[in-house]
C-alpha cells in the first residue's frame, strides 16, 4: 500500500515537472535591445556642407617676354622671397630656320640694300663736290665784290648756292645712313639659329623673373625648357598661412547662415575638429549637378580659421574638408539620441525602460540635429530609453541589454 502511494506521488510530481517545463518553454524570451541614458547638455543645431581650403591670394607668375625659358629649378613647397628669389631665367628666342625660298629672297634683299648704299654714297660724294665748287665760287665772287667788279646780288646768289649745297650734303648723308640700316636689317634676315644660351657667359641670367611676394611655390605650371609666348603662366605662389575655407551649401540652407556663426571643421584628417567662423555668405549662387544627376542651386560660404595655425598647419591649398556650421543651440537642455524617437499616432514617442519592460512614452521634442533632440516634456534625466527599437518591441515587452 505504501509503495502504491509513493508511485502515485512520483507520477504527480513528474507530471507537474513536465507541465512546468512546458509552460516555461512557451514564455516569450526577453528582447535584446540597445539603451541610452537621457542626458543634459548643449544641443547644437548645425548645417553640414563639404568644401575645400583655399589660399586667400594666389599669384600667378607669367613670362614677361616672348623668348626661351630655362628649366625651372624650383619645386612645390620651396620658400620664396619677394624681389630676391629668381623663379625663371629667360633669354630672347633664337631666329627661325630659313627655307630655300626665304634664304634666296633674303640674299636678294641684301644685294639690293648694298646697291642702294653704294648709290647713296655716290650721292654724298657728288653733293660734297658741288659744295666745294660752290664755296670756291663764293670766295672768288667775294674778292671781285671787294674790287667792285661784281654786284652784291651776284655775291648773295653764290652764298645761297653754298647753303643749298650744304643742305644737299646733309640730305645725302642721312640717306646713306638709312641705306646702311636697311643693309643691316637685310643681313639680319640671313642669321640662322646657333643654339640657345641660358646666361651671359658669367652665370648671370639675361631676363630674371623674380618672385612677386613672400610665400611658397604652390604649383609649377611650366617646368621644362622651351620657347614660350609672352604671358605664359610659369608658377603659382601663395602664403599657406593665409588660408580660408570655401564650403558649398544648398541655397535653402545657406539662407540660415549668418556672418559670425561658428563652424566645426570635421573629417579633414586631424585628430580633432578645428574651429572656424563664417566671414561671408556669397550673394550669388550657381547651378551644380549632383551625383544623382539633379540640378541644385548652391552657394559658397567663406570661413576663417579661429584656432591657431599650429592646429591646422598640415592643411594645404585645395584640401577637402567638411564643416558643421552652428546656426542655433539649446544650452543645458535635456536631450535623447534621435534614434530613440519615432512617430506614434502623429506624435513623437519613445520606449522608456521601467522594471525590465519597455513602456511607450509620448515626448515633446524641441530643437534637434542629426544625433540629438531636445526633450521639453515626457522624460526626466534619470530615464533610460531604447535606441533603434525594432518591430518586436512593443509597450510592455520584456527587454534586456544587448551585449
Amino acid at each position: 500500500m505504501l509503495l502504491k502511494k509513493i508511485k502515485t506521488i512520483l507520477k504527480y510530481a513528474f507530471g507537474l515537472l513536465l507541465l512546468g517545463l512546458l509552460v516555461f518553454a512557451f514564455i516569450p524570451e526577453a528582447e535584446k535591445v540597445d539603451m541610452a541614458d537621457v542626458s543634459r547638455g548643449d544641443v547644437l543645431i548645425t548645417l553640414d556642407g563639404e568644401g575645400k581650403t583655399r589660399i586667400r591670394d594666389i599669384y600667378v607668375v607669367s613670362s614677361p617676354i616672348e623668348g626661351r625659358v630655362m628649366r625651372i629649378q624650383s619645386e612645390p613647397g620651396d620658400v620664396v622671397k619677394a624681389g630676391k628669389t629668381i623663379i625663371a631665367n629667360m633669354s630672347p628666342a633664337d631666329p627661325r630656320f630659313l627655307d630655300k625660298r626665304s634664304e634666296t629672297q633674303a640674299r636678294a634683299d641684301v644685294q639690293g640694300a648694298e646697291a642702294a648704299k653704294g648709290l647713296s654714297a655716290s650721292k654724298v660724294d657728288r653733293a660734297q663736290a658741288e659744295l666745294a665748287f660752290a664755296q670756291a665760287e663764293y670766295k672768288r665772287s667775294e674778292k671781285l665784290f671787294k674790287n667792285g667788279n661784281v654786284s652784291i646780288s651776284r655775291l648773295e646768289q653764290n652764298d645761297l648756292q653754298v647753303k643749298m649745297r650744304k643742305a644737299e650734303v646733309e640730305t645725302a648723308r642721312a640717306d646713306l645712313k638709312v641705306m646702311e640700316s636697311r643693309l643691316v636689317a637685310a643681313r639680319a634676315q640671313l642669321v640662322q639659329p646657333s643654339g640657345a644660351t641660358d646666361n651671359n657667359g658669367d652665370g648671370r641670367c639675361q631676363v630674371c623673373v623674380h618672385a612677386p611676394v613672400d610665400g611658397k611655390v604652390l604649383r609649377i605650371l611650366h617646368e621644362s625648357e622651351g620657347v614660350i609666348p609672352m604671358g605664359t603662366p610659369l608658377v603659382e605662389i601663395g602664403d599657406p598661412e593665409d588660408m580660408e575655407i570655401v564650403i558649398e551649401m544648398l541655397s535653402r540652407d545657406a539662407v540660415k547662415v549668418q556672418s559670425g556663426d561658428i563652424a566645426l571643421i570635421k573629417r579633414w584628417g586631424g585628430v580633432r575638429d578645428i574651429r572656424a567662423q563664417v566671414r561671408i555668405v556669397e550673394p550669388s549662387g550657381y547651378t551644380k549637378i549632383s551625383a544623382l544627376g539633379v540640378e541644385e542651386q548652391r552657394v559658397n560660404v567663406i570661413l576663417d580659421f579661429i584656432d591657431p595655425i599650429v592646429e591646422w598647419r598640415s592643411l594645404g591649398d585645395a584640401f577637402r574638408v567638411e564643416a558643421s556650421i552652428i546656426v542655433d543651440r539649446a544650452e543645458n537642455a535635456l536631450f535623447v539620441p534621435v534614434s530613440a524617437l519615432f512617430r506614434h499616432n502623429e506624435h513623437w514617442s519613445a520606449f522608456v525602460v521601467r522594471d525590465g519592460r519597455a513602456e511607450l512614452q509620448p515626448v515633446t521634442v524641441g530643437r534637434k540635429n542629426d544625433r540629438q533632440a531636445e526633450v521639453l516634456k515626457g522624460l526626466v534625466e534619470s530615464d533610460r530609453v531604447i535606441i533603434h527599437p525594432g518591430n518586436n518591441v512593443m509597450d510592455g515587452t520584456r527587454i534586456t541589454q544587448r551585449d
